[in-house]
């Protein structure tokens, strides 16, 4: 690097300390509302899959048959979740966060609008769930790359001592999403009959995303780009080809990202879209379930604010870690309280396993991840890394649950080992992990 590039980085430098405050929670404040937004968008196919997309998209005889189909329609968008992440974080890399962010969250936007305009399988046939499918595909081409650069819009924004809090901003996204998506599906339920929700309510969260997009877009470009691509682009430093230089130098931090993504998106799945379907078999009330998954999806967005403060004091690591086994602790009593059959139960179940246990770790990841990397290729190794994992086991985990299940004659103790073995590999991934809190970012 020439002496003006190193003069150029030592002004970078001064000037990311001296970001203004009202600036960095301006970026706050833009990724967490964009990333609650795309969550929302995405959580809802997840809910309406249980609900509407089984009996209307893929009809069969066979109730658990059109049920997994919907599933695994859920489930594919995850398969090309790396390849929106590849796709995106190059352009992020080499372009920029903020032109990126601008262009996943249109494409979620867009998809997730047309699901709720199209005609179902009784009025246009087998083109009904090809088109469906094809819509989600969309989604998660654009949730690929939006995660990553919604995360740095954070991060790199952030001070040092707290860039755990600040990290843990986006993540939370998913349970405000999440919650937003129950809050919207159970005001329609109440609100109209089952025939009427069952006909054309359904669509009303689809096509009302529109406007959060459009609110979304507007706040997104009130904020400049991150400190760290400023100094990439002063000092001329970007990589030529991000997705090479990331397999060939940084090829350990992506396998250690794939490991720790794997409890975090396995866990949160089940308690977001599997449980869903597991309580109504089990004779819930679809919006007591709705319910539920909402109360706990709000008490979850405090506790990973604290989780986040909490992993500038003592360290990523031990957060994570300590929230694994946790999780290991509490997967049994979980099941067992949820085949109790009872509403206090139940919301016990959900409450400690998503609102508290999933939270210690979903705060994590993030941050986990961005200081894994480099600038020059950060949006593009922790994409591949998050979303590699979340397609081998976040995606497909609600059918593999299910499938488990029917398989075993309706023993939840081969789920409880899946995903024992899910949160044994992510322990023993984070473990080898370098914790790099408190110390510079782009050092």
């Amino acid at each position: 690097m020439s002496s003006a590039s190193f003069n150029a980085l030592d002004s970078m430098s001064s000037k990311e300390t001296m970001v203004p405050d009202s600036e960095r929670r301006r970026a706050l404040f833009g990724s967490a509302v964009g990333s609650t937004i795309e969550w929302y968008d995405y959580f809802l196919y997840g809910t309406m899959s249980s609900i509407i997309f089984a009996k209307q998209f893929f009809p069969s005889d066979n109730a658990l048959v059109s049920q997994m189909l919907a599933l695994a329609t859920f489930a594919l968008a995850f398969l090309v979740r790396p390849l929106g992440g590849v796709i995106f974080s190059h352009i992020g890399d080499r372009v920029g966060r903020k032109k990126t962010l601008a262009m996943t969250l249109s494409i979620m936007g867009l998809s997730t609008v047309l699901m709720g305009l199209l005609p179902n399988y009784a009025q246009i046939g087998l083109a009904a769930p090809i088109l469906l499918t094809l819509l989600r595909l969309l989604q998660g081409l654009a949730l690929g790359g939006e995660w990553g650069g919604g995360v740095l819009l954070a991060v790199e924004y952030s001070p040092r001592n707290k860039r755990g809090f600040y990290g843990a901003v986006p993540q939370t996204g998913a349970v405000l999403g999440l919650a937003l998506g129950n809050i919207i599906t159970s005001m329609l339920s109440a609100g109209m009959s089952e025939e009427a929700f069952l006909s054309w309510g359904w669509r009303i969260p689809f096509v009302g995303s529109i406007v959060l997009v459009a609110v979304g877009m507007w706040i997104r470009n009130t904020v400049g780009e991150t400190p760290s691509f400023k100094k990439i682009q002063a000092t001329r430093s970007s990589a030529r080809i991000p997705l090479k230089e990331t397999l060939q130098h940084h090829w350990r931090e992506v396998l250690i990202a794939i490991g720790a993504k794997v409890i975090e998106t396995s866990t949160f799945f089940l308690y977001a879209t599997f449980t869903v379907s597991y309580m109504m078999d089990h004779g819930f009330a679809r919006s007591t379930i709705l319910n539920i998954v909402l109360v706990c999806a709000l008490i979850a967005f405090p506790f990973m604010l604290f989780f986040g403060h909490l992993s500038d004091r003592i360290g990523r690591k031990k957060v994570f870690i300590l929230g694994s086994l946790a999780f290991l602790a509490w997967i049994f009593p979980y099941f067992w309280l949820l085949d109790q059959k009872s509403v206090p139960a139940a919301a016990l179940a959900i409450v400690v396993g998503l609102g508290i246990i999933w939270a210690s770790y979903g705060a994590m990841i993030g941050t986990l991840l961005a200081e894994a990397f480099p600038a020059s290729i950060r949006y593009t190794g922790m994409s591949l890394g998050y979303q590699i994992g979340a397609a081998l086991v976040g995606g497909p985990m609600p059918l593999i649950a299910t499938a488990l299940i029917a398989y075993f004659s309706g023993s939840y103790v081969p789920v409880v080992l899946f995903l024992a073995a899910c949160a044994l590999v992510s322990i023993a991934a984070v473990a080898m992990a370098r914790d790099r809190s408190g110390q510079p970012l782009d050092d």
